[in-house]
């Protein structure tokens, strides 16, 4: 190959900037020219597609978001938009794409790998929910993130004896409040992969008080239902005021954790070595402390699952 593309999709994440930097610098240090394409699959069918040199990823490791944008596109969804986005890679010479996303944007990757057009995916989503990988890029930020907020909250709910009520992102997936909530000392965490029993959840927080504990924290991911649902169903069962955080898109910003920026070179420079095996329909990811390479078709057909035994361990500790 002579010259390879890469864009970021969907919802940003912090490192995704240092996943850019890791492919551009990478290419350029084979020998081949590397450009980024700009605002995603739209900035793809619409030709917004510029030679990077490696000063144009300078001083962009260490920031948050994505120095290319990132944007949702209808449009590629279908053949027509597809074949729109083929045209265009051809006028500028691409002959392989590195996409930095999640599973959606994997699955637009999959689709012009099969037109003919070689892709490797990298994952990077603060959700953590994309299945052949450990981690992925931005999980480790907005985790810190979420820690710092339950912190804080911790301390105004400790002054005011109240129950604080925490929503935070995932989809679907319970990754970011289950590790949040077993760092942050949550009495309570209910995430999407486990069924919660609300007697059993208000039990624990009457226990919690007839020992003595005027506070507590809960932890809901957003896959589950959002805090003002859950404030209302405590009302009504226990009549137990509690307040509520969203912390929202907050969790996606911020400076990416060293974790997170060598996760991102790791992952981008990996996607270069595979694209110059000739190699498409790939997806890189870390496995057991290990980088690795498997088929992108993974990402989008196996399940994501949580490590329950960090749930049963929350529980035990939260006594």
């Amino acid at each position: 190959m002579k010259k390879i593309g890469v864009l970021t999709s969907g919802g940003d994440s912090p490192g995704m900037n240092a996943a850019i930097r890791a492919v551009v610098r990478k290419g350029i240090f084979h020998g081949i020219e590397v450009a980024g394409v700009y605002s995603g699959y739209q900035g793809l069918i619409e030709g917004t597609i510029k030679t990077l040199e490696a000063g144009d990823v300078g001083d962009i490791i260490q920031r948050g978001g994505t120095k290319l944008f990132s944007a949702r596109c209808e449009e590629f969804r279908t053949e027509a938009g597809q074949l729109k986005a083929i045209e265009q890679m051809k006028k500028a010479g691409l002959e392989g794409l590195v996409v930095i996303g999640g599973d959606g944007s994997y699955q637009g990757a999959m689709a012009l790998t099969e037109r003919g057009f070689p892709c490797v995916g990298v994952p990077g989503t603060i959700d953590n929910d994309i299945p052949g990988t450990d981690y992925t890029i931005g999980f480790d930020t907005a985790l810190n993130t979420v820690i710092e907020a339950i912190d804080k909250i911790r301390d105004t709910a400790t002054s005011h004896e109240r129950t604080f009520i925490v929503e935070v992102m995932g989809r679907d997936a319970g990754d970011l409040a289950l590790w949040a909530g077993l760092a942050g000392g949550a009495e309570t965490i209910l995430i999407p992969e486990e069924s919660y029993n609300i007697d059993d959840m208000i039990d624990r927080l009457q226990k919690g008080r007839n020992r003595g504990k005027r506070h507590s924290i809960i932890i809901v991911a957003e896959g589950v239902m959002n805090g003002n649902e859950l404030k209302a169903l405590i009302k009504e069962k226990a009549d137990i005021e509690t307040r509520v955080s969203v912390l929202g898109h907050i969790q996606r910003g911020g400076s990416p954790t060293a974790r997170d920026r060598v996760l991102g070179s790791l992952f981008g420079a990996r996607a270069v070595e595979v694209l110059l095996e000739g190699v498409g329909g790939r997806a890189i990811g870390m496995k057991n402390h290990q980088v690795v390479d498997y088929d992108m078709t993974e990402a989008f057909t196996a399940e994501h699952n949580a490590d329950m035994s960090l749930y049963t361990l929350s529980k035990e500790l939260a006594i």
